[in-house]
């Protein structure tokens, strides 16, 4: 009652009692005031459950970044890597906390409304501009692993070499899952309806982990053993390269390929574009409850992380490549049965990171205009398009998580929330030399900090040809 007398009385502006209000769980769902203009994306009543929700986020989290996380340990180390990532997913949980509470101010779960808040019209560019930067290269990716396994999966079947028909060419075979599967899952109107088959997508990848573990196991040390099962099947450079025969597991090191590593792992934590949308859906919806959705998939994504690059590169050691799966038998059943299921989760989770582009594009050249279904399925395709061209031009996949992951990732992880923060919350409430403001100053900075060096390193890369010398 006090703070709305202080509203009612001019006391403190609108924008600083929100605050305080949801800063005490008294705003759990922002609405629009008797007499008001709605509030946009609220025009429906969320009815996607906790667990559904979870499903969703873990799913947009993990993808294929998943399958480089032992290259990345095979050149940072086992205990610098773990580090690193308890770092990356600690601060992806704290950006998320900026982004909810700034929402919660405004009453608005759209990001790029949050951009045009902050910053106006440009803003609202920029953060489109950047959603759909990061999740063009993300379904890129996905598309990467189908174009490079599937042959291999088809051909295994048919007892046929993968080079040498036509229709088990990679280029084509990416086009035909976007068409069939992709496609009519990203038509979809909801993002929540996609909850089953996240929770499919997550089980699949459980059993892509539990079979790395097994295989080390199986295999014990694989290089430089010619009794091992891969003996016959492995790439050539496995024999050749000779490193690190004695499979020795490194605890610390840097090395050039850091410029690849780092982005790699910041790459696997993004999820910020679904967010809202996400919050949009969610029943009951409340920035505690969002956070708990946020802190769980965070945490689970954080386990299957730690423990598939450990068992992998305990596997390989130093000869782990930026695709895991290249590493083993392409004959072995259980291999095999892992190659479907990684490519039947990547399948699933396209539409999921698909839906935030749309809706960045909507917002930014349709605002205000009603659901429509054919500018809803025409802005499907386009970008199936678009990424189906990207993903057949690109060579390798190390280059798609190296670039996105030094560019979009800060932005969306650090950067964008933070600003967000400083700009949207009422200097009423927190002054800027308030101890959160300064640490949102401090996120933003790091985020910075972290793209210039990642770029700086990887230019250098290229320009001396050593991002070339492993192959990938």
């Amino acid at each position: 009652m006090e703070l709305q007398d202080a509203k009612m009385n001019g006391a403190l502006p609108s924008d600083a009692v929100d605050y305080r209000q949801e800063r005490e769980g008294f705003l759990p769902s922002r609405g629009p005031a008797p007499g008001s203009k709605p509030v946009q994306f609220m025009d429906f009543e969320g009815k996607t459950s906790f667990g559904m929700s979870v499903f969703n986020l873990s799913n947009a989290i993990m993808g294929s970044g998943i399958l480089g996380l032992a290259y990345a340990m095979a050149h940072t180390g086992v205990i610098f890597f773990l580090a690193l990532l308890l770092c990356i997913a600690l601060l992806s949980s704290y950006s998320i906390h900026l982004l909810l509470t700034c929402a919660g101010i405004v009453g608005i779960r759209a990001y790029e409304q949050l951009g045009q808040r902050a910053f106006g019209p440009a803003g609202k560019v920029v953060v489109a501009a950047v959603i759909c930067l990061h999740n063009v290269g993300a379904m890129s990716s996905y598309l990467f692993i189908i174009k490079s396994e599937l042959p291999l999966v088809i051909g295994t079947f048919l007892y046929m070499d993968p080079e040498g028909d036509w229709f088990l060419k990679g280029n084509l075979l990416i086009i035909i899952v976007s068409v069939l599967i992709i496609l009519p899952l990203a038509l979809m109107k909801h993002l929540g309806y996609l909850g089953y088959t996240s929770g499919l997508s997550l089980t699949c990848m459980l059993f892509f982990l539990v079979s790395v573990i097994y295989k080390k196991f199986q295999l014990g040390c694989a290089i430089g053993r010619n009794e091992t099962a891969m003996e016959s099947e492995a790439p050539v450079g496995l024999h050749n390269q000779g490193l690190n025969s004695s499979c020795e597991a490194q605890m610390f090191t840097v090395d050039s390929q850091m410029s690849y590593t780092v982005p790699i792992m910041a790459f696997a934590f993004v999820c910020h574009p679904e967010v809202l949308p996400i919050y949009t859906e969610l029943c009951r919806p409340s920035k505690l409850r969002m956070q708990a959705v946020a802190n769980v998939s965070i945490g689970a994504m954080f386990c299957m992380y730690g423990l598939t690059a450990t068992f992998g590169y305990l596997t390989f050691y130093s000869n782990v490549e930026a695709e895991m799966l290249h590493m083993y038998s392409q004959k072995d059943p259980l291999i095999l049965c892992v190659r479907l299921a990684v490519l039947l989760a990547v399948t699933l989770t396209v539409p999921v990171v698909l839906f935030p582009i749309r809706r960045a594009l909507q917002q930014l050249l349709f605002p205000g205009k009603a659901f429509s279904w054919p500018r809803h399925v025409a802005i499907a395709l386009i970008l199936l398009v678009l990424v189906n061209v990207l993903v057949i031009c690109v060579p390798t996949i190390q280059d798609i998580f190296g670039v996105i992951g030094s560019t979009s990732a800060p932005s969306l992880i650090f950067i964008l929330p933070s600003i967000f923060y400083l700009r949207i919350v009422p200097s009423e409430v927190e002054p800027f030399l308030s101890w959160p403001k300064i640490q949102a100053l401090c996120f933003g900075v790091l985020g910075v900090l972290f793209m210039a060096v990642s770029l700086g390193f990887m230019f250098a890369n290229w320009a001396t040809g050593q991002s070339r010398l492993s192959g990938h």
